[in-house]
């Protein structure tokens, strides 16, 4: 029997990530527990990129399908750099 995948949750994922971390930051895992949670926030921190990064395309693709402009780099507008 196939095995069904479930889906991925980009916030589910976010939200493992910082318990991770939180958990490392305390310090009180031991050698083993710090590798095997290192190992698995490694897994989620690609996991999370390969979605941002479909995400990113996706939105590409839809602003040239419906003839909209490009998309451009993000201009912070509280960088005001350059200006007096």
């Amino acid at each position: 029997m196939a095995r069904k995948s479930t889906p991925f949750n980009f916030e589910e994922a976010m939200a493992t990530l910082e318990e991770l971390v939180e958990a490392m930051e305390e310090g009180e895992l031991s050698l083993e527990e710090s590798l095997k949670a290192f190992e698995q926030g490694i897994k989620l921190t690609r996991e999370c990129q390969s979605a941002l990064e479909k995400a990113e395309q996706k939105v590409q693709l839809l602003v040239k399908s419906d003839g909209l402009p490009e998309a451009e780099d993000f201009d912070d507008p509280g960088d005001d750099e350059g200006v007096e």
